[in-house]
């Protein structure tokens, strides 16, 4: 045993360290399986050392509007200013960006797809944003030019932007050509652009790779009224990939998949062993009629194969929370 005497103990390592390791954690059991195994952990995943990067886009699309702001409430005040990175989806309103504005002054990354920001917001927020060079904006149906020029003026180091849309939501607008004007104008810079689905013109693209010199990538899928020259694309940005407009995908990002292939690992109430053996009825109890469908027409042979999924939240807060840790 004496040879073993050198090695330390793993609540021993510091708490840096042991960030580093807690990150490759999923988010439920940095928040309730780590605090719980000694203080030294508990330590750990209550400071700053597992939250540089903050990941809830995944877990944000089975909770409600509350639960988001209290996570985010949560997990940007133990950062303690030091996030790099956060990554939410359907963030509710423009107070709470303002929070994580507010408190993450280190941010690199801001992801805020399906969020219900808006353009004023956007206007107050964007000057405390300097340090940012990745925005994801995609569907984020209450913004437009207003806020892309926000961003443009404010955050010079941007050199990344996501804003896509599902071909539903730009459903009865005209043109969005103002969109890619702001881009061109306030952006320069801009290495990696992702416009698909947005409704532009040959004018409107045209305008931001005439003044987007640095540009590399510009995903315009789904632009249909876009017509480009590859001949004078090959000559004036040898080093542009383009991709689109005739290019189609599956949607495999769209609503309708990001609704679907819910699995336990969201049902995050803490349990006793002795409530293990109930778990099955109790997702089952959760079920209201409309979300089990019946067809007495698939046969024992195809139920191997059978897929069933879930569309509409139809996940209720009974089977999507789970138990809070304390603040510090």
């Amino acid at each position: 045993m004496e040879d073993f005497a050198e090695f330390r103990s793993w609540e021993e390592l510091i708490p840096d360290a042991l960030g580093l390791i807690f990150r490759n954690l999923p988010l439920q059991e940095i928040l309730t399986v780590v605090p719980r195994v000694c203080k030294s952990w508990s330590r750990a995943v209550s400071g700053p050392y597992c939250w540089q990067e903050i990941e809830l886009d995944e877990w944000c699309r089975r909770v409600d509007s509350d639960q988001i702001e209290r996570m985010l409430n949560l997990l940007v005040r133990r950062s303690c200013g030091s996030c790099r990175r956060i990554a939410v989806s359907g963030l509710p309103n423009d107070s709470i960006l303002s929070f994580i504005v507010d408190h993450a002054g280190s941010l690199q990354s801001l992801e805020l797809p399906r969020s219900e920001v808006s353009d004023a917001g956007i206007e107050q927020i964007a000057g405390r944003l300097s340090n940012i060079t990745f925005l994801d904006i995609s569907s984020c149906k209450k913004i437009g030019a207003r806020a892309l020029k926000a961003f443009g003026v404010h955050c010079k180091s941007l050199i990344g932007l996501r804003r896509t849309m599902h071909p539903l939501e730009v459903a009865g607008k005209v043109c969005q050509d103002d969109e890619a004007l702001a881009i061109a104008v306030t952006m320069p810079k801009i290495r990696h652009l992702e416009l698909a689905y947005l409704l532009l013109t040959t004018q409107g693209v045209v305008e931001i790779l005439s003044r987007c010199a640095d540009l590399e990538f510009l995903d315009i899928r789904g632009c249909w009224d876009v017509k480009l020259d590859e001949k004078f694309l090959k000559e004036k940005h040898p080093r542009l990939k383009v991709l689109g407009p005739e290019i189609v995908d599956s949607y495999e990002r769209s609503f309708w998949d990001e609704c679907s292939d819910a699995s336990s690992e969201y049902s995050w109430e803490y349990m006793d062993d002795d409530d293990e053996e109930d778990e099955d009825d109790d997702v089952y109890e959760d079920m209201s009629d409309e979300e089990i469908v019946w067809d007495d027409g698939v046969d024992e042979q195809n139920l191997e194969r059978l897929q069933v999924r879930f569309y509409g939240g139809g996940f209720n807060e009974a089977f999507a929370g789970f138990e809070w840790p304390l603040s510090p």
